[in-house]
């Protein structure tokens, strides 16, 4: 037997760690003449984009922020949030991009429990910047400004200095290092916290580089794609796209709030190639007015995240020249670790049966080494059948290192080997999963299972129906039984009764639901619909018919 090991270790000739950051170092050593950010009237190549990150890195090391500390931004999709997913990391630091949309006792809870020391924050946060500091008095506050928000107040501050000041501080030429070890945290990220505290899930620098050129992967994306910033970045550091967009030196069309028109004029003017969303946005998108399309020249690549999104929409999307890709993950997989990989087959089908195989959650992401439905109760996989239910598990290099200062839930989340999701699916005869519910969305009727998802999916059907979300109601009869809660495409007229009929001639009777309800959803600052909220008014009772 050879011995393959003696002599043969690792050194720096042959082994460095993977990290994301030097996507933007080779970008700006190959394209540095080419655009890197655009945003209103701004252009900036990637050798200068390169030049601001390492600024910001060499000032944060003059504030004393080092190996894992963490420096937290409350940034819309601005040029400032793009800098600092490479500039926070630089300097050793983890970044902790926090949702732009909540209130500030959860901002704060998150800055005390990630133990942030710098928080960069956007003028249109200014008062929140001084309730924080309020309460947070070691807490050194960035003002950031931006061509497109807030201008600064003569005389009115809300932190201890500017962005570009402390970037005119730092040195471009600053020798930022490698990681030490790519199992080092690069960023943190907290769930929504819909039961209890948020958790906070830390990422690696590992995993940031691997779904990062997964996600090139997955889309086969070309060099230089223009790619439209309608995902937040604070969402799962907006799936790991900051770095693969720099790992194939394109362009971030960056984008402060997402309005349906003014995507379609930046798709019109810049010849945007890939965007991100969630279904609602798809949505938004598909139902706009047919002349605001007018001039775009497709195909336009998107990604489709979070719930499944309706066959219906898949539909229209598709017949506007606007190809999906069905991701599936959560924050603990760093956003997207599975993918509805379309086979060659596919096209011969029409296009309501390719929209129903399109929403399946499908296979696992190239350099995901699992992704499969297994009992959580014996860890045994499930029958390929489509109809046995289990629970939806990941393994491999795009998990989580775990979640910070919370043993058990680490412990829970990847007992017996595989991260368990807490989402109910069924694995096909072809290999791919297909969501059922959340555990907690199932709702059990008279003794019977009923998949929320798949009454929704019927619902967004309807020509009437923008978007659907069912959940349990309580029956003295049954237990409980599914209602809905639906929003109405602009001008649209329909009856509650419409709407249950509609779904008793698509389902089984007992799955239709029992009560429509119609109003706004409410909904998270990504799209995604908070049934959580609708679970409560149900059982508070006080969901109105309007």
């Amino acid at each position: 037997m050879a011995d393959f090991d003696t002599g043969l270790g690792r050194n720096a000739a042959n082994y460095a760690a993977l990290t994301p950051l030097d996507f933007i170092a080779r970008a700006a050593e190959v394209y540095g003449a080419r655009t890197a950010i655009v945003h209103g009237g701004l252009r900036q190549d990637w050798a200068d984009t390169y030049r601001r990150t390492r600024r910001l890195a060499s000032a944060l090391r003059k504030l004393g922020i080092g190996k894992n500390d963490t420096v937290s931004a409350m940034l819309p999709n601005t040029p400032a949030m793009v800098e600092a997913h490479f500039g926070v990391p630089m300097a050793g630091a983890v970044l902790n991009a926090l949702n732009i949309r909540l209130d500030t006792e959860s901002i704060a809870f998150m800055l005390r429990h990630g133990e942030a020391k710098v928080l960069l924050i956007d003028s249109e946060f200014a008062a929140m910047a001084r309730q924080l500091k309020e309460q947070l008095p070691a807490l050194k506050i960035v003002e950031v400004y931006d061509e497109l928000g807030p201008p600064p107040v003569a005389g009115e501050r809300f932190g201890e200095l500017k962005y570009e000041t402390l970037l005119a501080g730092g040195d471009e030429n600053f020798a930022w290092q490698l990681p030490a070890d790519e199992w080092d945290a690069i960023a943190l990220n907290y769930t929504s916290g819909t039961t209890g505290d948020p958790k906070g899930v830390v990422y690696h620098h590992r995993g940031a580089a691997i779904n990062a050129i997964s996600n090139i992967l997955e889309w086969d994306m070309p060099k230089h794609p223009v790619y439209l910033w309608t995902l937040p970045m604070f969402h799962c550091n907006g799936w790991c796209f900051p770095w693969t967009v720099a790992a194939r030196a394109g362009v971030n069309v960056c984008l402060r709030k997402f309005e349906p028109k003014l995507v379609f004029d930046l798709i019109r003017e810049h010849g945007v190639s890939h965007y991100c969303a969630a279904p609602i946005v798809h949505a938004a998108l598909a139902n706009a007015p047919e002349n605001w399309r007018e001039g775009i020249r497709g195909p336009v690549r998107g990604m489709v995240a979070g719930a499944p999104p309706p066959a219906a929409v898949l539909a229209k999307m598709e017949a506007m020249d606007f190809e999906l890709a069905h991701v599936y993950g959560l924050t603990e997989v760093y956003g997207p670790a599975a993918v509805c990989a379309e086979q060659d087959d596919w096209a011969a089908k029409s296009v309501d049966e390719r929209a129903v195989l399109k929403s399946r959650q499908g296979v696992r992401y190239h350099l995901q080494s699992g992704v499969t439905v297994l009992s959580p109760e014996t860890m045994a996989p499930v029958r390929a059948d489509g109809e046995e239910i289990g629970e939806i598990m990941f393994r491999g290099n795009i998990c989580m290192k775990g979640y910070l200062k919370n043993d058990k839930a680490t412990q829970e989340a990847f007992a017996g080997g595989w991260f368990h999701t807490g989402d109910l699916g069924v694995m096909s005869a072809d290999g791919y999963i297909k969501i059922k519910d959340r555990s907690k969305d199932i709702i059990i009727s008279g003794g019977e299972n009923i998949s929320s998802v798949e009454v929704e999916d019927v619902l967004y059907r309807h020509p009437s129906v923008l978007a659907a979300a069912v959940v349990a109601q309580p029956d003295e009869k049954w237990g409980e039984t599914p209602c809905a809660f639906v929003e109405l495409k602009e001008g649209a007229q329909v009856q509650a009764q419409d709407l249950i009929d509609f779904c008793r001639s698509h389902l089984a009777a007992f799955k239709a639901p029992k009560a429509v309800y119609f109003g706004p959803l409410p909904k998270t600052s990504t799209g995604k619909i908070q049934k959580f909220e609708l679970r409560k008014r149900m059982k508070s009772n006080s969901a109105i018919d309007v």
